[in-house]
Order: structure tokens, then C-alpha cells, then sequence
């Protein structure tokens, strides 16, 4: 019989036979298939290739993963946007002026020169190495929290997000089954998890007998190569040999006692190895207890063990199995089976061993020897791949954050439905609940009530638009038994929805959403290579809780990105009204293109990339995520705050420090209206200067106090006209002046 590990494909944990027969129409579902890809872990067996290539499950997951396109961020979105704003308004401003200097009469090159100048003045040149060096600050950042960034401007996407569609296996859970409950004594106890504590007593006699079967019967070992490399390895983390549910009775049993001087102390005699036939497994053992006796310890399929016992363990002692604790067991094996849980049986019995003549009858597999009825049952272990430690936490953290978290496994819905609710991703009940609380059909429970769903595959296939519409309106939502195309158009149908959506997933099978969401993030230990490469983001430690500090430092850059860009733009007007003043008034502009370029790309980036620093506001995660059609990254309140309020204030300040300067070289400010009407101040060649002449009158006072001549004045007559005494000067208007001699 072969046993095959198909986790990367449909997400479950369990080894899954094989047999020779179609058992379902669905590739995924039947037994008679085996896929390319995917790990044969017991047993052997003889096939066909039927599919080879591009043909392969494994290949038709790639064919989805290469259509899927990539998405724009949102952080592209908005940067292109603000760009085709800017540039719209810089072009526009600068073509006006351009026909104001032609109308003017301005020469074809200064007017061309102007019109540059007024364009460099609109444009943030910085923007785009302080956006690139916050995103590679915040970048470095998340590595420290164990995020690797592989495309920068996925950064900020993770903050918009509002919609998680989360892997279960490996991402939520911990991808190893574990001994999550132990029925003994009519009575469920929990075993400690990550959502659950320790519920039992380990010197209670009914649970000792229970662990006597787990601790020795079974097979699976700790690996002793890994043993001997990392002897202080913690005990969940140890490898196994042997199959998932024997891996986590041994691990679930080592801490509460070694197993291997249990079973030392218990030495095995005999027994009937595990099979899908009889699905039960019998080993027999030296009772340590009681020496000269042999004890036979047997675990299985509830049923199996079941009908195999006439006695039962209670806290009144060993009593006859009657119907009515017959029944009892069952409504426990219920309420494990209805929580996604594997539960096996476990019983024991004991006799005198055979004597040595007849040993080899006895202990024969084929044909027994060795009692295999009226066995005493002593309780039930139930098995589950339980939720990271770290996840409950994060997934409330995300709900604050009003961030959707939604589960999309290829698992059991029972199984998703039980790991939704101990992490809290359901908290309500489903239609399925209340029906079953108020002892009526699904069909007579009104569906506007219902917060929480839980969706099977196979529904998806029939769903129409409407369909999808109504099933993504619920607050609470688990997608199982998925195929990875269906991952795919759950993705793409949030999407159409207005969501911004974030997957998360480890196995192949997660590959195609992980490329079509607007951030894919895999998981950086267990992940396959392939979905590493489709994703834009890896948690290094595997670790859900890492997208928590991401949404974070994604919503605190979009927020400092606004700050840099608020100042960056707040110079524009400063450098803008210079041009217009000059162009409009003739006062001669205070700064050059070059010297805007300086400005630009020297004196602004240093403060816009310190913005990259600041640090979260205290309601950073409390607030929900951002619209992204209504709250974008250059809105009208930063322009009218950076234009109106920021760039007013710095040109009106920059012009009257402007002022003060022309005032301390003794001109005064009216005296410098008109004064390069003709474009003629501070000509670069020495042939094209001309002299512009003041008089100071008070000294040692404030500029402002200052008078000068002005042609009012009594000095006006010597610049006017010729005066006795002086020679008056009759050289061409743009030349050197010779000094004159008084006569």
C-alpha cells in the first residue's frame, strides 16, 4: 500500500493512500492518482504516467502562475498619478508664460530660458530619490522583523491592504499533526497549544493507561542522525521517522515521559502491524507493572476498536460496555470528528504469555493466537495540525487594523472550520450553526443575520457573479477543499470588488494567487522555491504575525511619504513666484535654474528623506485601512496645505529677506520695480553692465529705515542733464564708462 504527502498541493497534513480504483472525479480527490511533485512517504507501489510536462498538475499550476499578470502597486498607482498631475500643471503654467513673454516682446531664447525655468520650478527632481530611499529605509527596517522585501514599492501595498486570503497549512498552522485532545474517563481534556492549556492530570490512572498505549504502541522513532546533531533541539521540532499522526502521539508523549525508556521498560514481544485494511494496529508487550504477565496494547479507527470491546475504563473502575457508555463515547467522537479532528481509539488487555512451544502460533500476524475481542477500551486521542503560537494574536491585531483575514485552504472544511475558529478568524456562528441550535432546516435561517461562512470547493464551480458578491459580503469567511485555480478567482473576484488584497501561502498550489494578489507573501523555511519566486514579499521565520509589523511599516510610509512630499512641494511656490514677479513686475528674479536645481536636488532631499524616520503615530493599527480611490498620496488638502499655507508663507519670507538684502546694498525696494523690465540686470558680460547709482543718506540704522535718492531728489539734476562744474557723460548706453575729470 503507498501513502503519499499531497500537502503542497491540497494543504492537508495527513498521508493519503492509494488504491487501484477511481474514487471521485476530481483529480485532486481520487485515489488512483499520484502526482508529479509531490512525496511517496510509506509503503510501494507500481504506476503509469498518464501526464507528463506542461500536462502535470504541477505544470497546468505554473501555466495559471505565468497568466497571472502582475499587478500594479498601489504605491505605483499613486506616484503615477501624482506625476501626470504635476506634469500637466508644470507644462500648463510654463505654455501660459510662454505666450505672456511672446505678447511682452521677450527674445525667443530668454523667453525659452523662462519658460524652462517656470517647468524645473513645478517639478519635485527630488521625489523620486526620496521615495527610493524611504522605501529602501523602511525595506531595511522589515528585514530586522524577519520580512524580506523583494519589490520596493510592495512596501506600501501591505499597508492599504484590507483583505488577507491566507493559506491554513504551514502559514496558520504549524504543518505537523498534534495531539490536541484526549478523551478518558468520560471526559474531553485539551493538551497545551497554541490556542488551548494543559487540561489533564498526568498521574490520573485513566490517562496513564491511555499514555501506556500511545507511548508503545507505535513504531515511529526520533531520528537519530538528527538526534546526535542537535541533541537540544525542542521536542516539537525533532524529526521523525514515521508516518504524521504517529509523529505527534510520540512528540505529544515525550513530554510528558521519554518514550524510549518507556518502551525499554516495555519491551515488545509481538503484534500486527498498521494497514488500511484493518485500520487498527496491536503490539504486545512485557508489563512492566506486572511482571510474568503480557500486555496487548491496540489503536485504531474508533469503530475498529470499538466493536472489539466488551469493557470500558471509568473512574468507577473497569465495567461491561453497555449501549448507553457506548453511546456516550460516541457524542465525544462527535464533537472531536465535527472539529476537523483525526481520533483514534486505544484499548488494552492482558493475559499470561504462551508457552514457549506455542510462541511462534501465538504471536503469528496472519493468524493469531493472541486475543482479539473483549478488549477494555480506555479513551480516545485526537490529532490536529494546530495553529502557530503567534497567529491568534496577529489575526486580532489585523482585525483591529480592519483588515479582513480570510482562510483559502485545500483542507477539510470541517478541519478549516475548526482552525478558523480557534484563531479567531470565526468568532460567529454559520448558517449551518444557527440551523442546528434552533433544530431547523438551513433553508429557514435568514442569511442577513449570518456574519461567518465557510465555503466547499466544490459550490465555487457553479457560483455566478452575484454568487461571489454575496459570499465576499460576509465579515468573516473560510474557503476549503480549494483548488489552486479557485484561489485564483477568490483573489480575483475581491478584487473586483475594490479590495486591495494580500495572499499569503507556502505550497505550490498557492503559486498563481500569490502572483495575482497586490502583494504575495510566502513563507520563507517552509515555502516551496516556487512560491518564493511568484511572491513579492517572504517571512523569514514563517512567522503571520510578521504581516502585522508589515501593515505597520507599510501604513507608516504611505503616511511619512505624504510628509516628504508635502514638504517637497512646499517649495515650488518659492521658487515659482521669483519667475512671475519678474516676468510680471520687472524686479530681477531672485533665483536662477540652476540655483533651483541646487535647491531641488542639494539643500531639500536631506530634510524630505529624514521624513523616512519618523515614527508611528500611536493609532497607526487602530485606524482602518485607506481608501485607495478616496485617500490618495497627493490630495487636494496637501496641495492646498503645501501651495496656500507652507509655500506662501516660505515666498513671502524668502522675498522679504530678498528685500532686505537689495535694501542693505542701498536700493531701495521700490527702486527695484521696472528694474530688469529690459532683462538687462546682471548681465554676464562685462560688455553688456550697466551702472545703476544710489546714495545712502543715514548710516548705522535698520534697512528699513534707510532712505535713498530718488528723482524727487536734489541729486536727480546730475543724472538728468548737464550741470555747471561737471562733464557730462555722452558715451553709448551699454559701454564702459571712463572716469571723468571735474573742471
Amino acid at each position: 500500500k503507498l501513502k503519499v504527502d499531497n500537502s503542497s498541493l491540497t494543504g492537508e497534513p495527513e498521508p493519503q493512500a492509494r488504491a487501484v480504483d477511481c474514487t471521485d472525479e476530481n483529480p485532486l480527490e481520487t485515489r488512483n492518482l499520484a502526482f508529479f511533485g509531490t512525496l511517496a512517504v510509506d509503503g510501494t507501489a507500481t504506476g503509469v504516467v498518464v501526464l507528463t510536462g506542461d500536462r502535470t498538475v504541477f505544470g497546468r499550476i505554473a501555466g495559471l502562475a505565468a497568466a497571472a499578470g502582475n499587478e500594479l502597486t498601489t504605491l505605483q498607482i499613486e506616484i503615477h498619478h501624482f506625476v501626470i498631475a504635476i506634469s500637466i500643471y508644470a507644462l500648463s503654467l510654463g505654455l501660459i508664460f510662454f505666450i505672456v513673454g511672446i505678447i511682452k516682446g521677450t527674445e525667443w531664447i530668454a523667453n525659452i530660458v523662462f519658460t524652462l525655468s517656470i517647468i524645473v520650478a513645478n517639478v519635485p527632481e527630488g521625489l523620486l530619490a526620496t521615495v527610493t530611499v524611504s522605501l529602501t529605509l523602511t525595506a531595511k527596517r522589515m528585514a530586522k522583523k524577519q520580512v524580506l522585501v523583494k519589490k520596493l514599492e510592495c512596501v506600501e501595498t501591505l499597508g492599504s491592504t484590507t483583505t488577507i486570503c491566507s493559506d491554513k497549512t504551514g502559514t496558520l498552522t504549524q504543518n505537523r499533526m498534534t495531539v490536541v485532545h484526549v478523551m478518558v474517563g468520560d471526559e474531553i481534556y485539551t493538551s497545551k497549544t497554541a490556542t488551548t492549556e494543559q487540561t489533564f492530570d498526568v498521574n490520573d490512572a485513566l490517562f496513564k493507561e491511555a499514555f501506556y498505549v500511545m507511548a508503545n504502541c507505535a513504531k515511529a522513532e526520533f531520528d537519530a542522525g538528527d538526534m546526535e546533531k542537535n541533541p537540544d533541539k525542542p521536542i516539537i521540532e525533532r524529526v521523525v521517522n514515521g508516518d504524521a499522526s504517529e509523529a505527534g502521539i510520540l512528540k505529544f508523549a515525550e513530554q510528558i515521559e521519554p518514550v524510549m525508556a518507556v518502551r525499554a521498560r516495555n519491551p515488545q514481544v509481538g503484534g500486527i502491524p498498521f494497514n488500511s485494511t484493518n485500520k487498527f494496529m496491536v503490539t504486545i508487550h512485557k508489563d512492566e507493572a506486572n511482571p510474568g504477565m503480557l500486555k496487548q496494547c491496540f489503536k485504531g479507527a474508533p469503530e475498529r476498536v470499538m466493536e472489539r470491546c466488551t469493557k470500558i475504563a471509568t473512574r468507577e473502575g473497569v465495567v461491561d460496555l453497555t449501549p448507553e457508555l457506548q453511546a456516550r463515547v460516541n457524542e465525544h467522537l462527535a464533537t472531536l470528528m465535527d472539529n476537523g479532528e483525526r481520533v483514534l481509539g486505544l484499548a488494552v488487555t492482558s493475559y499470561e504469555p504462551p508457552a514457549e512451544a506455542e510462541a511462534e502460533k501465538f504471536f503469528d500476524q496472519d493468524a493469531p493466537g493472541f486475543p482479539m475481542q473483549g478488549m477494555t477500551f480506555v479513551g480516545l486521542t485526537a490529532l490536529l495540525d494546530p495553529p502557530r503560537e503567534s497567529v491568534p494574536g496577529a489575526v486580532t491585531r489585523c482585525q483591529s487594523a480592519g483588515v479582513q483575514v480570510v482562510m483559502v485552504t485545500g483542507d477539510h472544511p470541517a478541519t478549516a472550520k475548526a482552525i478558523a475558529k480557534s484563531i479567531g478568524i470565526i468568532s460567529d456562528p454559520t448558517v449551518q450553526d444557527l440551523a442546528k441550535m434552533r433544530g431547523v432546516e438551513v433553508d429557514q435561517i435568514d442569511r442577513s443575520e449570518v456574519k461567518a461562512v465557510v465555503v466547499p470547493g466544490w459550490e465555487l464551480k457553479d457560483f455566478e457573479e452575484e454568487d461571489w458578491n454575496r459570499v465576499l459580503a460576509h465579515e468573516q469567511i473560510v474557503f476549503a477543499r480549494t483548488s489552486p485555480q479557485q484561489k485564483l478567482i477568490i483573489v480575483e473576484n475581491c478584487q473586483r470588488l475594490g479590495k486591495i488584497v494580500a495572499v499569503t501561502g507556502d505550497g505550490v498550489n498557492d503559486s498563481p494567487a500569490l502572483k495575482k494578489a497586490n502583494i504575495g507573501v510566502a513563507m520563507g523555511i517552509a515555502g516551496s522555491d516556487v512560491s518564493k519566486e511568484a511572491a513579492d514579499m517572504i517571512l523569514l521565520d514563517d512567522n503571520f504575525s510578521s504581516i502585522v509589523s508589515g501593515i505597520e511599516e507599510g501604513r507608516l510610509i504611505f503616511d511619512n511619504l505624504k510628509k516628504s512630499i508635502a514638504y517637497t512641494l512646499s517649495s515650488n511656490i518659492p521658487e515659482l513666484t521669483p519667475f512671475l514677479v519678474f516676468i510680471i513686475t520687472g524686479v530681477p528674479s531672485a533665483l536662477s535654474t540652476i540655483l533651483i536645481l541646487c535647491i531641488d536636488l542639494g539643500t531639500d532631499m536631506i530634510p524630505a528623506i529624514s521624513f523616512a524616520y519618523e515614527k508611528a503615530e500611536a493609532d497607526i493599527m487602530e485606524r482602518p485601512p485607506r481608501d485607495a480611490s478616496k485617500d490618495r498620496l497627493v490630495n487636494r488638502v496637501l496641495v492646498c496645505f503645501s501651495y496656500l499655507q507652507l509655500g506662501m508663507y516660505q515666498a513671502v519670507a524668502g522675498f522679504f529677506t530678498y528685500m532686505v538684502i537689495w535694501n542693505d546694498y542701498m536700493i531701495h525696494p521700490s527702486s527695484t520695480l521696472g528694474l530688469d523690465a529690459g532683462g538687462e540686470f546682471a548681465q554676464p558680460a562685462t560688455k553688456n553692465r550697466r551702472w545703476f547709482f544710489t546714495e545712502h543718506e543715514r548710516l548705522r540704522k535698520q534697512s528699513f529705515e534707510r532712505s535713498f535718492f530718488t528723482n524727487s531728489d536734489e541729486y536727480a539734476k546730475y543724472f538728468e542733464s548737464a550741470q555747471p562744474g561737471f562733464i557730462q557723460q555722452t558715451a553709448e548706453r551699454f559701454d564702459d564708462l571712463e572716469p571723468t575729470v571735474a573742471t
